[in-house]
């Protein structure tokens, strides 16, 4: 019987998961090397996956990095909601411990970024646009800030993106300037985080 058993293929990835895995590794990809940097085959070859395959699942680059948006902004609101619930006086500070847990999955923040610096492309931008509005709006209505503690909220993430993306981490305790706003930006959790951050010599 066990021999029986250890020839037996190994189960087929079903189709919803292999789509998950492929924007799983394009996330990444796309957040280290941009989206103009990045292509079809970079991410195929770190989804494990032929490229005919990629283009088969999402068409074009463009669509495939629209799929990747959107996902990253549904983990994101899923991440701000469950931080929401609960006692209200420290709402803020759990938001924030929520975005920097975003850090677990390489690339996401990054992808953010990346999306909010295509305005100019006639697809991604008008998504980049409406998905950073639904994020104000969020700030706003569901979670009640008031516009100048959504502004400070929104220009913190958008630090913390910017130096995830310039992978300081190895500058932290080297560098006096980047280690102040590591420890700014990360209060209590710079250890931790520290562990997640892109390195220099990383692919993605």
């Amino acid at each position: 019987m066990s021999s029986v058993t250890s020839t037996l293929p190994a189960p087929r990835m079903a189709a919803d998961d292999r789509r998950e895995s492929i924007l799983h590794a394009a996330t990444a990809v796309f957040g280290a090397k941009t989206y103009a940097g990045t292509t079809t085959d970079d991410v195929a070859r770190a989804a494990g996956v032929s490229q005919p395959y990629v283009v088969r699942l999402f068409g074009t680059k463009q669509k495939l990095f629209l799929a990747v948006l959107d996902r990253a902004l549904v983990k994101l609101f899923a991440a701000f909601r469950a931080a929401v619930a609960g006692e209200p006086a420290e709402r803020t500070q759990r938001m924030g411990d929520a975005y920097i847990g975003l850090l677990a999955e390489r690339g996401l923040l990054q992808s953010l970024s990346a999306a909010f610096l295509l305005g100019g492309d006639s697809e991604i931008g008008p998504a980049a646009r409406g998905h950073f509005a639904d994020v104000w709006r969020f700030l706003r209505t569901e979670v009640g800030m008031d516009a100048e503690t959504a502004q400070m909220f929104l220009a913190q993430g958008m630090l913390i993106n910017t130096l995830v993306g310039l992978r300081v981490g190895a500058a932290y305790g080297e560098d006096a300037a980047m280690t102040e706003l590591l420890d700014l930006c990360i209060p209590e959790k710079v250890d931790e985080v520290l562990i997640q951050l892109p390195t220099v010599g990383d692919a993605w």
